[in-house]
Order: C-alpha cells, then structure tokens, then sequence
C-alpha cells in the first residue's frame, strides 16, 4: 500500500500563536519603559554628583586617619622623650644629693688651708736666721719640730702630679723655717739619697736646693702604701729627747685593715716608759686618677692619735 507523505506548511496556527505573543510582549516591553530622556539624564547626573562626594568624603576619611596616625606618633615620642627626661632627672638628682655630700666632706677636710696658704705666702722658702721667733702652729699643724720627715708615695698615680708634690714639700719645709735636719722616704720605706739612708740630711738653703732637684726626677717602685715607709722613720729616725715630725704624702691606700695597722704604729710610736710620742705624723692628702678615700680613712685616724693634723688638698 502506498503511503502518503504530508506537506509541511510553515504558516499554520501554532507558528501564528507564537509570532502573536513574540510581537505582544515587544509591545508591552515598548509601553512599560521610561523613554524619557531628560528623566534619563537626570538621574545620571545625580548619580555622578552622589559619586563624586563619596569619593571626596573617603579622601578626607584617608587625610584625616593619616593625620591621625602621625599625631599619634608624635604623641608617642614625646612620651618617650618625657620618660627618658624623667629618668634623667633623677640620676641627676642623685649626682647632685652626691656632689653635695663630698662638697661637705671636703670642706671639712680643709679646714685651716687658707691659713697655711696664707702663711706659706708670707714666708720665705729658704730658711730664717737664727734669731728668727718660729711659730709654734700654723694653720693647725704644729711647726715646732727640730727634724722632719717625708715619707711619699712614688707609684704611678703619684708621679702624675709629681710636680705638685714637689711644691708642696717646698710649702711643707717652708713652714718650718730652720731645723736642723730632714730626710725623704717613700712610701716602702727607701730613702731618696741613699748615702744618707739611716741619718740626716742637713739643712741649708743650698742642700735643700740640690736635693728638692733630685726630688723632681724619682722614680720608683711603690705599693701605696705608707705603712712600711712610716714604721722604718720611727725605728730609725725617731729618738725619745728630739723632736721629730713626719709627713705622709699619698693618694692612695692599698692595705688590707686600718685599726691593727694604726695600732701598731701608734704603739712603736710611742716609749714605753712614759707614753709619750716619739714623732708627730702628720698626713697630706692629694687628688689624683687613681685616688680613692682610703689613705684619708687610714691617716684622719692615724694623725689624730700621733699628735698631727690631716688635710685634703683640692684639686
């Protein structure tokens, strides 16, 4: 049986309906949107105004937080800087409290050297006549005695201000117009010409030139400490029936004890029949690098129990 093949034809209903509803919905889309185009351009504007405020309100928002971030690192600083001020202040406050505390010390320890000064200024360095009144004190240190001795220490902090030193032996021996010997130790005891180790050495204007120039070039060697150079001028210098004065020049004391050292100097200095004193042992005491307050500490006790005076001297 023969089958019949059926023609397709495009435009029939369903292909209508759906051309129907294609153009409807163009139409509606025509008639619901806004053709307007000033309404259009208005909005466009608006929109770029609220924009361009946004973007100015967030640059402000950004200069503001970095202004903000930068005052608060000054802030921190200046924090830091109080800090640091602060802490400054109170080591100076101690340095002060400090300085103030020496100052006092010192000055106590000075006491009657703008008399000696003075003194020393009216008096000659060579020695008097004879027939000159000498005085029995000056500026606290008793000038009466025949024989002096000078008992320096010669380490190195010494020699650092050696020339001062040698002024103030001059100085020393000046107050004591005339005696009839002196002799110079260091501080171990040595003496600074040993041909007169164990005896005097005479005094005259020329033998106290020639010996004060040999003074100003020794050198050696020292412990600073004037325990041995003390011991040796009692034992071999000091006599009971003459008058004897030592003078210990230092910066330093590098000693173990005070009291046993003191003790035993104090009991050799003195005779055993009576208890007087055999010498008065004065002390002078210098400023220099390496000085310390021990050899004040030794020789304010030892000077107060032997008859002698201690002075500091300023720089």
């Amino acid at each position: 049986m023969k089958i019949k093949k059926k023609t397709f034809d495009i435009f029939n209903l369903s292909f209508l309906d759906i051309i129907s509803c294609g153009f409807g919905a163009v139409v509606l889309l025509v008639l619901i949107s806004n053709t307007s185009e000033n309404t259009s351009q208005a909005k466009k504007v608006e929109v770029e105004s609220l924009f361009g405020q946004v973007i100015t309100l967030k640059n402000r928002i950004d200069d503001l937080a970095s202004k903000i971030d930068q005052q608060t690192k000054k802030n921190d600083d200046q924090i830091a800087e109080w800090g640091n001020l602060g802490r400054a202040a109170q080591t100076l406050s101690k340095n002060l409290a400090i300085k103030e505390k020496e100052e006092k010390k010192l000055a106590g320890d000075l006491q009657g050297l703008s008399l000696v000064q003075s003194t020393l200024q009216r008096i000659s360095i060579s020695p008097s006549t004879s027939t000159t009144t000498r005085d029995e004190e000056v500026g606290g240190i008793p000038v009466d005695s025949d024989y002096v001795i000078f008992i320096v220490d010669t380490s190195g902090s010494m020699q650092s201000i050696w020339a001062r030193v040698s002024r103030e032996i001059l100085n020393v021996l000046s107050i004591h117009p005339k005696v009839i010997g002196f002799q110079i130790l260091n501080d171990m005891g040595k003496p600074l010409i040993s041909g007169y180790g164990g005896r005097w050495i005479p005094d005259t204007p020329q033998r106290r030139k020639s010996v004060m120039k040999i003074f100003t070039s020794w050198a050696d060697a020292s412990n600073s400490s004037p325990v041995e150079g003390i011991e040796k001028a009692l034992r071999q210098y000091a006599k009971p029936g003459q008058s004897t004065a030592i003078y210990v020049f230092g910066d330093d004391y590098t000693g173990s004890s005070y009291d046993p050292v003191i003790d035993r100097i104090t009991k050799k200095n003195r005779r055993r029949q009576n208890g007087q004193l055999l010498a008065k042992i004065h002390g002078v005491g210098f400023l220099s690098k390496h000085s310390t307050k021990r050899f004040a500490i030794l020789m304010r006790e030892l000077t107060k129990r032997n008859g002698g005076t201690f002075i500091a001297l300023p720089l």
